[in-house]
């Protein structure tokens, strides 16, 4: 499958990521956003408290970096600011909690809405046990299945 097909996949598709702040997780955001500007949204699962501090994160350690300026130079400053604001969504959670940590209301509303969901959380403690990491990893496939 080449690249154009692939990035046609996600035409009009609504697109759960996890581990959006992490380095892969921005490159992948930044080329879906690239090379399918027609994605339907992007929900960007991120470890936040509330709702205010997830796009706080998002917009900081994501959409901030000089990794976006090409969709910057290409929309201008402003196109790119309402472009962002159009296709992504900032979601508090977390992948260890039941519906990724989300509200019963939201959760629903969102296991109606999304077409794909791309798991790329990961944890960053290189001194977790392996039955811990293992467990986190089981939790969240089941969560994904699940919905």
């Amino acid at each position: 499958m080449d690249a154009i097909a692939v990035a046609g996949c996600f035409r009009d598709k609504s697109i759960l990521i996890t581990g959006s702040t992490g380095f892969l997780g921005k490159l992948l955001v930044e080329k879906i956003l690239r090379v399918q500007p027609a994605v339907k949204k992007l929900y960007l699962l991120v470890r936040a408290p509330d709702a205010a501090s997830a796009e706080q994160r998002v917009f900081s350690e994501v959409i901030g970096m000089d990794l976006f300026n090409i969709l910057r130079e290409k929309y201008g400053l402003h196109g790119f600011q309402s472009f962002i604001q159009e296709k992504v969504v900032a979601l508090a959670g977390d992948i260890i909690h039941d519906d990724f940590g989300l509200d019963t209301s939201q959760a629903d509303a969102l296991s109606k809405e999304i077409d794909i969901i791309i798991n790329g959380a990961a944890t960053t403690s290189f001194y977790e046990s392996f039955c811990c990491w293992y467990a986190r990893r089981l939790v969240t496939r089941e969560s994904v299945q699940e919905w």
